[in-house]
C-alpha cells in the first residue's frame, strides 16, 4: 500500500483540501463585506463580524502546510478555537442587518445575510467534518464503536429516521413551551403518520434545528390561542412522505395562522415589524451554543441532553426560551433546507392555521444539486 493510499496519507491529503477551502472561503466573505457601503460596514455589530472573520483568516493563513499527523493535531486546535469564537457571528450579523434596514434597500441586506449564512454553513460543515474524521482516525482500533457511532461518517448520520426526529424534537419543544408558559394549560399533542420508516443520510443537527423550529412555532401558536379556554387545543398533525430522491414533512396546526403584518416578511432577516423587540431579544443571545448539551442548558432537561448523539452548531436558537422572539427562525431554517438542495414553504390560513412543507433532499443521491450548492458556496 502506498503512502498516499494509506489511511494516514488520506487523512493528511484531506487536511490540505480543508486548509485551502477554509482560508479561501473566509477571504470571499471579507471581500463580500468590503463591497458594502461604508455606512453599513461601520455599524458596530457588522464591524465586529468583519474583525472576527479577518482574525480567523489570518490564523488559517499562518498555518504551515500539513505534512504530519502532529501538524494536523495542531491545525485541529486552530479550527476548534475559531469555531468557538464564531459563535457570536449570527446574533451580531442579524443585529447589524436589522439596524441598517433604513440605510440600504432591504433586498440588498437580505441577499447579503443569506449569502453570509450559507457560506457559514459550508465552512462549519467542512470544519466539523474535519474534526470528526480526525477524532475517528485517532480512536484506538481495539475499542469497538457503539452502534450509534458506527452510523456516522464524520458529521453525516447515515440513518436519519424522520419519525424519530419529529418525536425527539417534538418532545423537546413541548417541554420548552410548557416551561416558558408557566401555566397548567395543556400542551398540544403531536400526531405522526405516513411513511414512518423513512430513513436517509443527513446532518442530524441541521435537521433537528429546522424541525424543532417549525414544531415550536406551531406549539406556541396553539398554546397562546387556547390559553384560558376550556377546550383542549387540537393536535399538531405531521405527515411524512418518502420519494426516491427526497422526503417531505408536512406540519399542520390550527393555531390561527400568521398575522397579516408579519406574513409579507416571513423569510426576511432585515425587514418587518417589531424591530425594537427583536433587537432587545437578540441582545439576550450574545452567542450561540455549539453543542446540544449547551442547548439544553436553557431548560431543565440537562439529563436528556447527555443522550443526544451529536452537537448542533445552532442549537441555542432551537431551544431558546420561547418568549425570546428573534424573528429569524423561519428564514434561518429556509437557508439550511435550501443549502442541502431542499426547500421550505409555509401556507397560512388566517383565522385557522398553518401548513409547513419541508422537502429534504437525501444526501448522496444521484440528483443531488452539487452545482447549485457550489454556486451558493461562492468559491
Amino acid at each position: 500500500m502506498s503512502e498516499q493510499s494509506s489511511p494516514r496519507g488520506k487523512m493528511i491529503g484531506n487536511k490540505h483540501g480543508t486548509q485551502y477551502l477554509l482560508r479561501n472561503r473566509l477571504a470571499h466573505r471579507l471581500r463580500e463585506m468590503q463591497k458594502l457601503p461604508y455606512v453599513v460596514v461601520t455599524n458596530p455589530h457588522l464591524s465586529l463580524v468583519y474583525e472576527i472573520y479577518y482574525k480567523a483568516f489570518e490564523s488559517f493563513r499562518r498555518v504551515p502546510e500539513i505534512k504530519t499527523l502532529d501538524d494536523n493535531d495542531a491545525y485541529c486546535k486552530v479550527i476548534s478555537a475559531n469555531l468557538k469564537e464564531h459563535l457570536a457571528i449570527i446574533p451580531q450579523l442579524t443585529m447589524g442587518v436589522v439596524e441598517c434596514q433604513g440605510l440600504v434597500r432591504p433586498e440588498v441586506m437580505d441577499n447579503f445575510i443569506n449569502t453570509m449564512l450559507r457560506a457559514r454553513i459550508s465552512r462549519r460543515v467542512i470544519a466539523e467534518q474535519h474534526l470528526a474524521l480526525t477524532e475517528t482516525f485517532n480512536s484506538p482500533w481495539h475499542f469497538p464503536q457503539t452502534r450509534s457511532e458506527a452510523d456516522f461518517v464524520g458529521e453525516v448520520f447515515l440513518k436519519c429516521n424522520a419519525r424519530e426526529i419529529v418525536q425527539s424534537c417534538g418532545k423537546m419543544a413541548q417541554d420548552l413551551v410548557r416551561e416558558a408558559s408557566g401555566t397548567q394549560s395543556p400542551i398540544p399533542e403531536i400526531n405522526i403518520r405516513g411513511h414512518l420508516s423513512a430513513t436517509f443520510p443527513y446532518i442530524l443537527s441541521h435537521l433537528e434545528y429546522i424541525v424543532g423550529e417549525l414544531l415550536r412555532n406551531s406549539l406556541q401558536a396553539l398554546t397562546e390561542r387556547y390559553q384560558g379556554s376550556s377546550n383542549l387545543p387540537p393536535p399538531i398533525e405531521v405527515l411524512i412522505c418518502e420519494a426516491p430522491q427526497h422526503v417531505i414533512i408536512r406540519i399542520s396546526d390550527q393555531g390561527g395562522g400568521v398575522p397579516q403584518d408579519i406574513l409579507p416578511f416571513l423569510w426576511s432577516f432585515s425587514k418587518g415589524p417589531r424591530t425594537e423587540s427583536r433587537l432587545r431579544n437578540l441582545k439576550q443571545v450574545p452567542t450561540m451554543a455549539a453543542t446540544m448539551q449547551e442547548l439544553q442548558a436553557w431548560s431543565k432537561q440537562k439529563s436528556d441532553a447527555k443522550n443526544l448523539p451529536h452537537d448542533s452548531s445552532l442549537g441555542s436558537l432551537t431551544s431558546r426560551p420561547p418568549h425570546l422572539r428573534l424573528g429569524m427562525g423561519l428564514p434561518m431554517s429556509k437557508v439550511f433546507a435550501e443549502y442541502w438542495a431542499g426547500n421550505l414553504e409555509l401556507h397560512s390560513l388566517e383565522g385557522y392555521g398553518v401548513d409547513a412543507f419541508l422537502q429534504i433532499s437525501k444526501l448522496g443521491n444521484q440528483n443531488e444539486q452539487v452545482a447549485t450548492r457550489a454556486s451558493i458556496d461562492a468559491v
